[in-house]
């Protein structure tokens, strides 16, 4: 299990892992406090993942209301420069819409930062999950499905057998 949303201290991520969540995910308080962020890091290490959401390549906050006013990129090397090992990265724009992954941007993500990268955001079939999985040595390292699901536009099944299959 992953928990994140609304996590914005120390106790926060101390009580969530102790009840058995293997990995928090922190996202504003990454733009927000990024020092609580290298501190969770130094204590926690993979077990903290920072999740970048973006608009247009610029990173957005408190539930994509406010701009961080910082591009994803440079959030994304601060963060691993701060101990983040992964990075979910979502674009936006596609969130929801059922339009396709935007792998391009996942895999710059990945290669300007460092990072390990989960792509999200706009996963409509089967073809994107063999997109990114064609993507795993530029980085990424997974893909968050949602709505494709609920939709029956991806079979859950397929994709996790083709995520898994050996490059």
């Amino acid at each position: 299990v992953e928990l994140g949303g609304g996590i914005r201290s120390l106790e926060h991520i101390e009580t969530a892992l102790s009840l058995g969540v293997h990995r928090v995910i922190l996202g504003s308080v990454a733009v927000q406090d990024p020092a609580l962020v290298k501190e969770a890091c130094q204590k926690y290490e993979e077990r903290i993942i920072v999740g970048i959401d973006a608009k247009n390549g610029i990173v957005a906050v408190d539930g994509w209301g406010v701009s961080g006013e910082v591009e994803a990129g440079e959030l994304a090397k601060r963060m691993v420069n701060a101990g983040v090992r992964t990075i979910i990265y979502t674009d936006i724009c596609r969130d929801g819409t059922l339009t396709g992954v935007n792998a391009e941007a996942t895999v710059a993500l990945a290669k300007e930062s460092g990072a390990a990268v989960i792509a999200s955001g706009g996963v409509n079939s089967l073809d994107d999950i063999r997109r990114l999985k064609a993507l795993e040595a530029d980085g990424i390292c997974g893909v968050i499905v949602g709505k494709s699901i609920y939709t029956g536009a991806l079979d859950l099944q397929e994709a996790i057998e083709i995520a898994g299959q050996e490059g």
